[in-house]
């Protein structure tokens, strides 16, 4: 049967919005697929190491796997910290230096030092690392001044430094979690395509100020250890993992794992400073395991609904599994106060006596913090407004923290094949790693009608095809239009025949998170999105893997010409998918093209790689090209990669 015949059965019927019922059945199948992927990475406990020589062979490598995870690698340059004191104060026996340093250019980290006054030793030192207290101005380090207090009184040098979102000189954290920049709303999810977290900043404040503890002639750098809650555990995670001076972690109510984040939805109550970017789909736990086999003490308290016990309980086993792989079983412990999400006297102290333990050696008996309040303009680094810094890039950190790459292009032709190779492999291992050539075929789901189905590419995902005729015999007997989430399939249909300037069938694909089963977009929390990149996805890469699993199934007929088609992020989304079919694809045409990755689509660290431009130029010169509305200049890369390809007459641009 030809095309056109069979494809004349179609009946055009107009799609209704979801019902309620409809809508929580997509809702249900979102769920159970980011439950099934968690339960994958989740048995992927230490990398698969089951000995202390494999944990060790491993390690390197899955210490550089954790800092690309926070955008740390390669490795910023440690440039001059500047570091500088603008102010001191005492409180009795105490010294306190309001100080700020620069853990990049223009990157400030305001901070209180609490020493022990008259002292001519080398103390050991704690990085105080502060979680989300809101002191306005003052920052929010001012909060945790009892423990700078109580670390300078006990023999300690105690750097309590503020957060980016939270400090004196203040930045965001909350990207993805809410962070309405437009209208209509709009979150920076392009976060995730430039491969930025600010967990990343917030590292790397960390280590600069353990080098800037290390610089000073009253701390000993073989004893350094690092503490702080919620927030400032989660940076305690991040700092013992990535900088081995750290000799003792006390991370509180800082770590759940995958499955509280994203099968109990516990993500919903955390900002984005609390997440790497898990483009190696580890489990969770591996971060603090490359602290081991160094003194690890892991508090929280048993009524925390955002560090809920049964992930604490998970995290605490796979801990003790792996001190004991490493013969260290005596190093690592776990305390568990009553209450909620807070600093209570029992907690504190019992941070004060392990760190007392394994920096000082002193088993002996503490007490808890108690001392009068500084009031916290005493504290500020920056005393008035006028005095903050006019060269800080705080506020512009995500921007600049994560460099995009820059790509050369070849000199020769001759050139052309190697250098294109080497980006699809780099695209297809980072941002697109769940792809291959030969997907299982979808199954069908449900059908509305012959030719109006639904189908699942993978478990508990849900895509829509359908067909439309031809209405009369032309050379391009498909078009296939990959749809954004919200767009009508018959106005689709009608502007790209326009467009093409030909009646031919068309196929519409409605791929995850569109149509009758889209799932529920609230911001904040935006629950599905943000989730997605903790098991190494993004919505869009799978909406790439959609189209490419059911490309077989649309295009079964055995079409002689077949053009790939979408307007904006899906034209984007059909471009990435060409490659795996791309012998029989005719033509790639794009409407309104972004162009760049950070106005979507968004897939992990993408933008480390290439951009827009250049990831359309890789579909010479084999594929045609056809860009519709594409004025923005950043296409000449596009039209430039063509002609180096021998295939300028392949390109089309209007």
């Amino acid at each position: 049967m030809s095309a056109s015949l069979l494809l004349s059965a179609v009946l055009f019927v107009p799609g209704a919005d979801p019902t309620p019922a409809e809508l929580a059945k997509a809702d249900e199948m979102i769920h159970k697929y980011l439950a099934a992927e968690t339960a994958r990475l989740s048995k992927t406990v230490l990398d698969g190491a089951k000995t202390k020589a494999e944990w060790e062979a491993k390690r390197p490598k899955l210490k550089q796997q954790f800092l690309d995870m926070m955008g740390l690698w390669p490795l910023p340059e440690k440039t001059p910290l500047k570091a500088t004191v603008t102010g001191t104060l005492e409180r009795g026996d105490v010294v306190i230096e309001n100080l700020h340093y620069q853990s990049k250019p223009g990157l400030y980290v305001t901070g209180n030092l609490y020493r022990p006054k008259g002292n001519d030793k080398k103390l050991p030192a704690i990085l105080c690392v502060c979680g989300h207290s809101g002191k306005g101005r003052d920052g929010n380090k001012t909060a945790y001044q009892d423990h700078g207090l109580w670390f300078a009184s006990n023999g300690y040098v105690c750097l309590v430094v503020d957060t980016l979102q939270l400090g004196e000189v203040a930045g965001k954290h909350h990207g993805t979690y809410g962070l309405r920049e437009t209208n209509p709303v709009q979150t920076r999810f392009w976060w995730h395509s430039r491969g930025y977290t600010p967990a990343g900043v917030e590292c790397w404040n960390g280590v600069r100020g353990i080098d800037y503890l290390c610089s000073r002639d009253d701390v000993d750098p073989e004893r350094i250890g690092v503490t702080g809650i919620s927030g400032g555990g989660a940076t305690t995670c991040w700092v013992a993992a990535a900088d081995d001076r750290v000799k003792v972690a006390v991370p509180v109510s800082g770590m759940s794992d995958l499955e509280s984040y994203v099968t109990n939805k516990v993500i919903n109550g955390h900002c984005d400073c609390m997440f790497g970017i898990n483009y190696h789909q580890w489990e969770w736990t591996t971060i603090l395991a490359l602290h081991a086999p160094k003194p690890l003490l892991f508090a929280n308290s048993d009524n925390d609904s955002i560090f809920p016990m049964d992930g604490n309980r998970r995290i605490i086993a796979r801990l003790r599994q792996s001190y004991e792989m490493l013969g260290a079983k005596d190093k690592v412990d776990e305390y568990v106060s009553v209450g909620g999400h807070d600093y209570r006297p029992d907690l504190r102290v019992a941070i004060f006596q392990f760190i007392n333990t394994h920096l000082k050696g002193d088993r002996g008996p503490v007490k808890d913090a108690n001392f009068a309040k500084i009031e916290g303009k005493e504290l500020r680094v920056f005393p008035e407004d006028k005095d903050l810094p006019k060269d800080q890039i705080n506020d512009k950190a995500d921007e600049l923290f994560v460099a995009k790459a820059e790509v050369k292009l070849p000199e020769r032709k001759e050139d052309f094949a190697a250098w294109k190779a080497e980006l699809q492999q780099r695209v297809k291992t980072r941002c697109l790693p769940n792809l291959s050539n030969n997907l299982p075929a979808p199954k069908l789901l449900k059908e509305v009608q012959r030719h109006w189905q639904y189908f699942t590419p993978e478990a508990d995902v849900a895509t829509e095809t359908r067909w439309f005729p031809t209405l009369n015999d032309d050379q391009v007997s498909l078009v296939i239009v990959t749809l954004n989430p919200d767009e009508d399939a018959e106005e689709e249909v009608k502007y790209w025949r326009k467009q093409l300037g030909h009646q031919a069938a068309v196929a519409t694909l409605r791929p995850r998170g569109g149509g009758l089963y889209r799932w529920t977009r609230k911001s904040p929390p935006n629950t599905v999105e943000r989730s997605l990149p903790l098991l190494g996805q993004t919505a869009d890469s799978g909406r790439v893997r959609d189209l490419v699993a059911s490309y077989g199934k649309i295009s079964y007929v055995g079409h002689t010409f077949v053009i790939l088609a979408g307007r904006g992020q899906a034209g984007i989304i059909t471009a990435y998918a060409a490659p795996y079919f791309a012998e029989t694809v005719f033509q790639v045409a794009i409407a309104d093209p972004p162009a760049s990755h950070r106005d979507g689509p968004h897939f992990l660290g993408v933008q480390q790689v290439l951009d827009i431009p250049e990831a359309l130029g890789l579909l010479a010169p084999d594929t045609r090209l056809k860009l519709i509305g594409a004025t923005d200049k950043a296409f000449d890369k596009t039209a430039a990669i063509y002609k180096l390809a021998g295939a300028e007459g392949k390109f089309e641009r209007k």
